[in-house]
């Protein structure tokens, strides 16, 4: 398991450097010259290209290639025009309110989840089934920034049961805060999960190995416990891997609706002020998170089933 653990940790170095030469080609199509949105409009040709020469941008594209991957190797992300920061201490400052988001999420929908699937497998084609299935379609159809925004305007706007937006001071009050961003979604990520799951359990419950156990006189409960549910988990786990990937990037219309100050909100900003460092940075960040997500998925995979390789 370690060397197999390893050998997948050393296949991050290519995808690493595969989007860091792509992030890198990007921006440097992108219009717009840092110089001058440090400097601003006013400031003379002399000033812009002084500090173009002292950021190494009037350098041969290879060649800044070349300085920003032997800084990268160094652990060294750039600093932000912006911010006047180092890129590591902004994601590392605000990765905390995107990352409790991220598991107020995960601890909304996972039982969720689990409740709905199990109650749609065991009574097919009933009332409680069907309903369950129109509401997920319901869900599904819901785009995330309209419910984002809908949600704000009844509940925060309206009745002014929660924040308008912000993070909030100690644990309770980010559970508070972050409570509308979480159910909306929450709301988009149960629908595509709970269908996954039912059609799993359906599948496993009409499969040989538990009409065999059936046939033996095993209760109904313990198979569908200790086999039908256990087996079923596998595709929705390696789907949940997928929805939680696209999570910790794909919270930037939340974030932005609901004013939170984490790392979706601080691409949005970095994208608007050309800040390339930052970009760069996040790509690079985005890119590991989806690498390790992926290999913690594929271990709690091979731990439910032995027979599956890293």
């Amino acid at each position: 398991m370690f060397l197999k653990v390893g050998k997948r940790l050393g296949h991050i170095l290519p995808v690493l450097l595969g989007i860091s030469i792509v992030s890198f080609g990007l921006i440097q199509l992108t219009p717009g010259d840092p110089a001058r949105m440090i400097l601003g409009n006013k400031a003379s040709v002399e000033a812009v290209e002084a500090v173009r020469e002292r950021m190494g941008l009037n350098e041969p594209v290879l060649q800044q290639y070349g300085n920003y991957m032997l800084n990268l190797v160094q652990g060294d992300l750039g600093e932000s025009l912006r911010y006047q920061q180092p890129v590591s201490e902004l994601i590392m400052q605000f990765l905390p309110v995107t990352g409790f988001l991220a598991l107020y999420v995960i601890v909304l929908t996972v039982p969720l989840t689990i409740l709905l699937g199990i109650l749609a497998a065991r009574n097919r084609g009933r009332w409680i089934d069907q309903l369950i299935r129109m509401t997920s379609v319901l869900g599904m159809t819901m785009p995330v920034f309209w419910l984002a925004m809908l949600m704000l305007r009844i509940f925060s706007v309206e009745l002014g049961w929660f924040p308008v937006s912000g993070f909030g001071t100690g644990f309770v009050g980010h559970l508070h805060h972050l409570f509308l961003p979480a159910v909306s979604v929450s709301i988009y990520l149960i629908p595509v999960l709970v269908r996954n799951l039912r059609a799993a359990l359906l599948e496993e419950m009409n499969a040989d190995y538990v009409v065999a156990s059936r046939s033996k006189g095993l209760p109904e409960g313990y198979i569908f416990r200790r086999h039908i549910l256990k087996n079923a988990s596998l595709p929705t786990l390696n789907l949940f891997g997928v929805l939680i990937t696209w999570l910790i990037g794909g919270t930037v219309i939340v974030e932005l609706v609901y004013a939170i100050p984490g790392l979706g909100t601080l691409m949005f900003n970095a994208i608007l002020g050309r800040d390339y460092s930052v970009i760069q940075g996040l790509t690079l960040f985005y890119a590991f998170s989806t690498v390790i997500i992926t290999l913690v998925t594929d271990m709690l995979s091979a731990l439910i089933d032995p027979r599956i390789e890293l």
